[in-house]
């Protein structure tokens, strides 16, 4: 009958620990992500650390970090060493209606980080991880070692409960960026993408779980419901096959990142190259103070290949009949399922980590860290990690780190641990020193690892002028970058260094930029005293030329090539109309200024002119001039020459005989005619416009034939 009991506690037990494995993901490789030469590692935390990494290259061997918590029981670890079979055994227990139990394991498998350039790096991983969520387990239940006593009663509250395990491997790729460098300011991005692939997958989500024995009737009483998914293939009698399937769901997971770091000392870790353009020294730290954000593990894993079964525990049934040895078995053989369905997803453990460093001294560091769980602890088959602040002084060097994070992570309390980076090993542990020391420790985390670190080459100025060495040309002694590095020499020994002497190889006076004075036009006036050096003058215009002689040199003379008057700016005024030749339009015909120095046209001339035109002659109905016409044309050209800057209109008119149509193309046909003439007797042809008006503008009535006659004609007017 006691193995009935036994049976009865196994259940309950199964019920709350799920075959007693409990697993959470939380925070790993404690310290360790703190460290700027963390490499491939860096991506855990936060993508964008790889940016700007201290290191060319970064290969990951294996890595393993596992982590235990709990707020149930209490151990020392130091008495493992004494005697490993009492550690639990001396153990203060805890117990409460919402006990927690955990343990986590992180693999980092073979993973490889390159520094692309000065502003980008890539990451591939490889990783393995485990986690389950159990909370809210009745810690009483797990003082009762060895089953319950059949002779005595007890009741068990659980109430609610939720808990879920998964494990998956991921492959994952990181891109990071530098996205604001303005010399103290800086600012990196990194995005992770991750795909993911479920390896086996139990969860448990019950309400209103109770447990009652009555020890007279023998009859135990069970309340509640409870949700069991499992990927084990569980079969109708109980059985299950292999928990863990290669193939077991699948899912996509990001990370995201971003960096801000405050340089007040940039200029003491950015070099020159021989070129001229700036090289970072990007083994060396370069910020005083770093902040960081990022968001990790968002993401679900689908198509999971369990089963969930519903089971209805309101029931009484004597404890005689209780059966099952495994949890499976136990609810199936005594208690009804009320169904059957696919496993739910599994929400992956997102968090949100916060992250602030602070540079002390060269190689001595402080930091300050927060993971905090963004998924709700409560909801089916939902993974999430312990939230932890973190405080992390260090000491970092290129081949060795050392440091000791000092935390206060939830449900377990405070954490002192220790770690080291030597070469190619690190070890650690977020907890290591308080599990030591403590009487009563709830956590206990481990991690190890090798990889191959292949840093940047330092960048070396021995004479300390900005210019590294491989581009110095004189690397022991200080020299500017326009030199290659070397000082400037004095070739000529004339007291001006070559790179401010215009003439390095012949000595002359600083007044002169280091040449000697000489008389480039040979003029017999040195270029110091001359004002025009390059072309001959004479002394008495300090070197400078006057080529027409008028007094006035070339420089200041508008006309430098004929003779004028001073008042005139050296430029004549052949016509005397006050208007220099240059600025006349009609240099050698005097005319007022208002009018570009040309004569202006006067009514008189209008009228001579339209005169003329009247009578040039036409063919009836044509457009070409009559032979006796052209001595009147002669005479119009005449007029016309006189007023060289002058513009007219040539117009055509006809009498009222035949259509409009007719008459207007007539009237143009006829203006255009003596246009062209006009034209090809010398008149420039911007100045004259060829207009036709047909019948529109008659001077004399169209009922007469002197009428017609007269307002058959052709002007010429001047346009104002």
């Amino acid at each position: 009958m006691e193995n009935k009991m036994v049976y009865l506690r196994k259940l309950i037990i199964g019920l709350l620990l799920i075959s007693t494995i409990n697993v959470i993901q939380s925070q790993s490789y404690i310290g360790y992500l703190e460290d700027n030469y963390n490499g491939v590692h860096g991506i855990i935390s936060n993508p964008a650390n790889i940016a700007d990494s201290r290191l060319k290259m970064d290969i990951n061997l294996v890595g393993i970090s596992a982590l235990y918590g709990n707020d149930y029981i209490g151990f020392n670890l130091g008495d493992a060493f004494s005697n490993y079979s009492e550690v639990f055994d001396n153990a203060e227990t805890f117990p409460s209606a919402n006990n927690f139990l955990a343990f986590n394991i992180d693999v980092m498998g073979p993973s490889v980080m390159l520094s692309i350039d000065q502003k980008s790096s890539l990451a591939v991983f490889t990783r393995g991880r485990g986690v389950f969520n159990l909370v809210d387990a009745n810690g009483d239940l797990l003082e009762k070692e060895g089953g319950f006593d059949e002779n005595e009663d007890f009741n068990f509250i659980e109430d609610d409960i939720v808990g879920s395990f998964s494990a998956w491997g991921e492959i994952g790729a990181t891109y990071a960026r530098i996205l604001l460098n303005d010399g103290q300011h800086f600012l990196k991005g990194g995005l992770t993408g991750k795909i993911i692939q479920g390896f086996g997958n139990v969860y448990i989500d019950g309400t209103g779980i109770t447990v009652d024995y009555d020890s007279n009737t023998r009859e135990v009483t069970t309340t509640g419901e409870i949700h069991l998914g499992d990927t084990g293939n569980i079969d109708e009698n109980g059985n299950t096959g292999e928990a863990l399937d290669i193939n077991n769901g699948f899912g996509v997971s990001g990370d995201l990142g971003l960096i801000y770091e405050w340089r007040p000392d940039h200029t003491s870790f950015t070099k020159m190259k021989s070129d001229g353009s700036t090289i970072v020294n990007r083994g060396v730290n370069k910020y005083k103070l770093k902040f960081g954000l990022s968001l990790t593990d968002f993401g679900k894993i689908l198509n999971v290949k369990g089963t969930d079964r519903l089971y209805d525990l309101n029931r009484t049934q004597n404890i005689d009949n209780f059966d099952g040895d495994v949890l499976e078995e136990a609810l199936l053989d005594n208690f009804n399922q009320i169904s059957s369905e696919k496993s739910e997803s599994y929400i992956l453990p997102t968090a949100l980590h916060t992250n602030m460093d602070w540079n002390l001294d060269s190689k001595f560091y402080v930091n300050l860290n927060a993971d905090i769980s963004l998924t709700t602890k409560s909801k089916i088959n939902t993974g999430g990690i312990l939230n932890q602040y973190r405080l992390t002084p260090r000491y970092e060097s290129k081949w060795l780190a050392i440091y000791s994070p000092i935390s206060i992570m939830s449900n377990v309390g405070f954490q002192w641990g220790a770690g080291f980076r030597l070469g190619l090993l690190y070890m650690g542990s977020g907890s290591v020193l308080s599990s030591l020391m403590g009487k009563n420790t709830k956590g206990l985390d481990l991690y190890a690892g090798a990889k191959i670190p292949l840093y940047h080459n330092k960048l070396r100025d021995k004479d300390n002028d900005g210019i590294i060495n491989k581009e110095d040309n004189c690397p022991e002694i200080a020299g500017p970058i326009e030199n290659q590095g070397c000082p400037w020499p004095d070739t000529d020994k004339d007291g001006i260094l070559d790179k401010d002497d215009d003439c390095p190889n012949e000595a002359g006076p600083i007044e002169n930029n280091g040449c000697p004075w000489i008389d480039s036009d040979g003029d017999g006036v040195l270029d110091k005293d001359d004002d025009c050096p390059e072309t001959p003058g004479l002394p008495e215009y300090n070197g400078c030329p006057d080529t027409d002689g008028d007094g006035i040199i070339d420089s200041e003379d508008r006309c430098p090539k004929e003779p004028g008057k001073k008042e005139q700016n050296g430029c004549p005024d052949k016509d005397g109309d006050t208007l220099v030749d240059i600025d006349d339009q009609c240099p050698d015909i005097a005319g007022p200024v208002s009018n570009n120095g040309c004569p202006e046209v006067t009514q008189e001339v209008q009228k001579q002119l339209n005169d003329y035109a009247k009578t040039i002659l036409f063919d009836t109905g044509k457009a070409t001039i009559k032979p006796e016409s052209v001595s009147v044309m002669v005479d119009i050209i005449q007029i016309l020459n006189e007023y060289p800057n002058a513009k007219f209109t040539v117009e055509g008119h006809t009498d009222s005989v035949g259509s409009n149509q007719s008459n207007q193309r007539l009237s143009e046909a006829r203006a255009n005619s003596v246009l062209d003439f006009l034209i090809n007797e010398g008149i420039s042809a911007n100045r004259l416009q060829a207009i036709g008006y047909g019948e529109e503008k008659p001077i004399a009535s169209n009922t007469t034939k002197l009428g017609r006659k007269q307002n058959r004609r052709v002007e010429i007017n001047l346009i104002k």
